[in-house]
Order: structure tokens, then sequence, then C-alpha cells
């Protein structure tokens, strides 16, 4: 099992090399390590941990692309 603070980094770590992807970018520009942890705290592994925030920021991202898409 990961420790905390370790899944923290690595779901920041992974934000950051997909910052344009499925609404990574909003995980590097607005949230906070405890923001990460709070939504992190009953993951057991990095892998999840990353799944887990995804899952939160993705429909962030598709509601973006949404609304851009009318634009004229």
């Amino acid at each position: 099992m990961a420790k905390l603070q370790d899944m923290i980094e690595d779901v920041k770590f992974h934000a950051q090399l997909w910052y344009d992807t499925d609404g990574w970018d909003y995980v590097v520009e607005c949230w906070s390590d405890s923001m990460i942890a709070e939504e992190i705290k009953r993951c057991r592994t990095s892998k999840g941990a990353i799944r887990k925030i995804r899952a939160a920021v993705k429909p962030l991202d598709d509601y973006r692309k949404e609304i851009s898409s009318t634009n004229w």
C-alpha cells in the first residue's frame, strides 16, 4: 500500500505529463495537495489514485469542450 504523500506526488506528476488531456490541467492549476488527499484518501495504490482523480476532472473537461464547441 502506497503512502498518501507518495500518491499525491504521483498524481501531480501524472497531471503535469497529461496537462492538455482529460482535464488534468485543473489538477495542476487549481488543486492543492489537501484537495488531492481528500479525494484519494481511500485509494491503496498510485494507479488507483490517478484513476480516482481522472474520474473527478474528466467530466469538467467534457463540459468545457461542450461549451467551447458552441463558440462561433
